[in-house]
């Protein structure tokens, strides 16, 4: 097999090229769609930075907005937007291999690799299963999103049947893909204190956000009766995401409770601040102001940002387990091991390594990105450029409310993070470097100082 890959990728692109350029066409198609006339609700046809910006946060699964989608976007313009989203959530590389399996009926190892590149799965062997896992979990959580919140728009809110299903669709492809598009032009603030609305989207947000290699395991378990220990990337995404979800919920609760959270009833105010942990993570919505939050809820929000979700999903960010393995290596530093060893399973060093790359390009990104916004625009404080730079670079589509305002330059700066953010920094890296240069030789060991 080996030797067929080697064969294979001197013929053509490598699968870390053919996605992150199949993103990039993808996104391109976005922005002439949206550039059609037909697609603003408004007499002009829209301009290219925003068709393009658009484009690529619903491809990236983003959020951000440099227009309001509710008034600027026509429905078509709308139902474009919708279909980027789960396009881009599926993964196209995902959706291209399915097309060829159910017309060849059956999968090849390229098809296989690119899949693999796309959902980042453990083995080739178990692509298949993901592939349709994928598939299949979208459709039927989205579905039971949108069901949920049809009933509650249709009776609650006087939806006639047509509105209510579409705004319904909408939110719950939004949502489970972790995207933040929504069609009020306020976000989710007219829905603060309803449940009805904010705790479907915020399980979509969850489920989504947990990666579909996590919902297949957790279902194989389940059908196994638990006779097999939990891989790490299950525990490490379960555990970090509660840990997670419990300190922003606290944290964003004790520090906007005579805040942002205010005006709200107990009951409401905690649900505020759980749904703001969620969505934080990756997903974009929001169902309060954030132009006023404190400025340590505010960094708080960017941790939780930088950090993400699961692996193979619609998360975006370093993710939860890039940031659990480089904690266990601080505690296996501390305690002074020899091996990474975690819940009885030792993890290899080019995993470490890999965590590492990761962690340090997303750092190297997003600073270089935070100093040049800085210079660009000197007339935003600091706090909302190191928001909208992490937004953008982990795909999570929160905003203070200046990215309207930013100049056309900033836009496509941030057009780029989101592209990278999206597709990630490995992938990135792989599609550019595409190297293959083992080294049949070692040089001396030398150990530097470090600290």
């Amino acid at each position: 097999m080996d030797s067929s890959i080697s064969e294979e990728q001197k013929r053509g692109l490598s699968p870390a090229q053919l996605v992150s350029g199949s993103f990039l066409l993808l996104i391109l198609l976005g922005t002439s769609l949206l550039l059609l006339p037909i697609a603003r609700s408004g007499p002009q046809s829209p301009e290219f930075v925003t068709a393009l910006f658009t484009a690529t946060s619903a491809v990236c699964l983003t959020g951000l907005n440099v227009v309001d989608t509710a008034t600027y976007w026509s429905h078509f313009g709308q139902a474009v937007i919708l279909i980027l989203i789960q396009i881009g959530g599926l993964g196209i590389m995902t959706l291209a291999t399915v097309v060829s399996f159910v017309l060849a009926g059956r999968m090849g190892v390229k098809g296989r690799l690119r899949a693999a590149a796309e959902q980042r799965g453990r083995d080739l062997g178990e692509i298949r299963t993901i592939i349709w896992g994928t598939v299949g979990f979208s459709l039927a959580i989205e579905l039971i999103i949108a069901l949920l919140l049809f009933f509650r728009f249709f009776f609650s809110y006087d939806y006639s049947f047509g509105p209510a299903v579409w705004q319904s669709v909408f939110h719950a492809v939004s949502a489970f893909n972790n995207a933040g598009f929504g069609l009020q032009s306020t976000n989710l603030v007219p829905f603060v204190n309803d449940a009805g609305i904010i705790m479907p989207i915020a399980f979509g947000i969850i489920v989504g956000g947990l990666g579909f290699p996590v919902l297949l395991e957790l279902t194989a378990r389940l059908r196994s009766g638990h006779k097999t220990l939990p891989s790490l990337t299950l525990r490490f995404t379960l555990w970090g995401t509660t840990f997670l979800l419990v300190l922003g919920t606290v944290g964003f609760g004790v520090m906007e409770w005579n805040g942002a959270l205010k005006e709200l009833s107990p009951g409401s105010a905690v649900m505020a601040a759980f749904f703001h942990s969620v969505s934080t993570r990756t997903a974009g919505f929001n169902s309060i102001d954030l132009s006023n939050l404190h400025s340590s809820s505010l960094l708080l929000t960017d941790f939780l940002m930088l950090l993400g979700g699961g692996s193979g999903g619609t998360a975006g960010g370093v993710k939860v387990t890039t940031a659990a393995v480089l904690v266990a290596v601080m505690v296996a530093e501390i305690r002074g091991d020899e091996q990474l060893l975690v819940g009885g399973r030792r993890i290899p060093g080019r995993t470490v390594r890999q965590a590492m790359a990761v962690f340090m390009m997303a750092f190297v990104l997003v600073v270089g990105s935070i100093m040049g916004l800085q210079i660009l625009m000197p007339q935003f404080s600091s706090h909302q450029i190191v928001f909208e730079t992490i937004s953008a670079f982990a795909t999570v589509g929160l905003t203070t409310g200046i990215t309207p305002q930013l100049p056309d330059v900033a836009q496509i700066w941030l057009v780029a993070l989101m592209y990278a953010g999206r597709v990630g920094p490995i992938t990135v890296v792989a599609a550019l470097a595409a190297r293959n240069n083992r080294r049949m030789y070692s040089f001396p060991v030398e150990r530097p100082f470090i600290g």
